[in-house]
């Protein structure tokens, strides 16, 4: 587990463009696990930059989303569809068959759910899976108490997710209380995962996260499982963590190394 406490969000963003790109040039056809909210926006226009400056190309990446709303149609401004198309998808040219979301509605949806873990698995597995994190530690729609070897399925938002959330909502608009989302089991399988975390209401579930015990009650603490995982974090997403200082020298020592 690599911990990188950043000067700026956008220097998140920056860094953690920088590791896609990278992996793009080593393997054209990368597959990228993706996330949504205001968190990986930066990153997003980073490579739409990349792409437009003839640096990147795209053409044969296929997309893995984490979740996705039940209740929403596609073309609604809160649905992650939309989202993706707006934030991303439209300013890389990616082919629209190369984009998958989980199931959201269908006669069988766990059927369909179960078709999705299929589909990652024949397309050869996520390469660099996109992640934040919910102030309740949720990592995609995993909320606590989730299984950690949970696969693709629908899931009852809790109450603080709603809150979160509720912001992107008019006053007496219905908001969605369910969402399909990769469990932590499918997360766990990417080969590497990258996580921006900013805010201090964010701070508690970055410390349990990465310093805590293991434990379904805060879902993202899994990751310490992972071989490969990074936390992109800014002063005040990292300001509780009791091993602050090392993190940081850890960092300086690799920058010097040339890491």
């Amino acid at each position: 587990m690599r911990v990188i406490e950043c000067s700026s969000q956008d220097q998140a963003a920056e860094l953690v463009a920088a590791e896609i790109l990278a992996a793009l040039r080593q393997k054209p056809g990368l597959v990228l696990g993706l996330a949504t909210g205001s968190t990986p926006i930066g990153v997003y226009q980073r490579l739409i930059a990349a792409k437009r400056a003839g640096a990147a190309d795209f053409s044969r990446v296929r997309t893995f989303n984490l979740d996705e709303y039940i209740g929403l149609p596609a073309d609604h401004p809160q649905s992650y569809r939309h989202f993706m198309r707006a934030q991303l998808f439209d300013g890389i040219g990616l082919p629209r068959h190369h984009v998958h979301f989980p199931p959201t509605d269908g006669n069988d949806l766990p059927g369909a759910c179960r078709a999705y873990e299929q589909a990652i698995k024949s397309a050869g597995g996520i390469d660099v899976q996109l992640l934040g994190i919910g102030s309740n530690g949720h990592i995609g729609f995993n909320e606590p108490t989730s299984s950690l070897a949970s696969r693709t399925r629908v899931k009852t938002l809790t109450d603080k997710t709603l809150a979160d959330n509720a912001r992107f909502y008019g006053k007496g608009e219905a908001q969605p209380q369910l969402a399909t989302t990769m469990g932590v089991g499918t997360i766990l399988e990417a080969r590497r995962i990258l996580l921006q975390s900013f805010g201090t209401k964010k701070a508690e579930a970055i410390r349990q996260a990465v310093e805590g015990p293991v434990s379904s009650f805060w879902p993202a603490s899994a990751l310490q499982l992972h071989p490969d995982v990074t936390f992109f974090l800014d002063a005040d997403s990292a300001s509780l963590l009791t091993m602050r200082e090392y993190y940081r020298r850890v960092r300086k020592n690799e920058i010097e190394l040339g890491g």
